[in-house]
């Protein structure tokens, strides 16, 4: 089998991936790029009580780039996110089980909201963080559509309890404005264009 050729704006520095995420890595894979990936750690994902839900994903990702910092090697940029769904202003988080999904969505049928993530690349010289942030409008589900949902991809491990790229999105989502990959996990343009200017700056 041939092999897929990878497109290198890096020069000779190397992406390294600090997820547990499937998504991020697929999409990480979709600009082309040669990525390693690092063993996940769990990190505490809690946030001051007091912190605007805007600033929370890159307050996360910072702390998740914390643990990989002894690991990396000297041309290695590591790369470590957190998306967040904001609803009404509060941030609502990934369902601990059904009866939080059912609810969650519930919450956002009907409603505008906000995808929100935070994007850390951090080297051994410095650190550099980032957010986007994409607003979704759903249309009103029904609770059948809701339960058929949430039994049948069983989102547990999405924040809002919802993938834009599954049944979900594709029947319930009215409109978005912003970057349709940061509600996946990561703003690839934006997240592109930092790359981009890494591999011509010393950093």
């Amino acid at each position: 089998m041939e092999e897929t050729s990878k497109f290198n704006i890096l020069g000779n520095k190397k992406l390294v991936l600090g997820s547990a995420s499937p998504r991020r890595r697929e999409l990480i894979a979709g600009l082309g790029l040669e990525v390693r990936l690092l063993e996940p750690i769990e990190v505490d994902e809690s946030f001051p009580a007091r912190m605007q839900p805007e600033d929370v994903p890159v307050y996360v990702s910072q702390k998740k780039a914390h643990p990989y910092q002894a690991l990396l090697g000297a041309d290695d940029i590591l790369l470590t996110a957190d998306t967040v769904v904001i609803n009404r202003g509060e941030v609502v988080g990934k369902p601990h089980d059904r009866r939080e999904a059912l609810a969650m969505l519930r919450n956002l049928s009907a409603r505008t909201h906000h995808v929100v993530t935070g994007v850390t690349l951090s080297t051994l010289r410095r650190q550099l963080s980032f957010s986007a942030t994409t607003e979704v409008e759903f249309a009103e589900l029904m609770p059948e559509e809701i339960e058929y949902y949430v039994d049948t991809y069983r989102p547990y491990d999405k924040a809002g309890a919802y993938g834009i790229q599954e049944w979900i999105g594709q029947v319930g989502i009215k409109s978005i404005r912003g970057d349709f990959y940061n509600v996946m996990g990561l703003p690839l343009r934006e997240l592109y264009e930092h790359l981009r200017r890494l591999s011509v700056k010393h950093y």
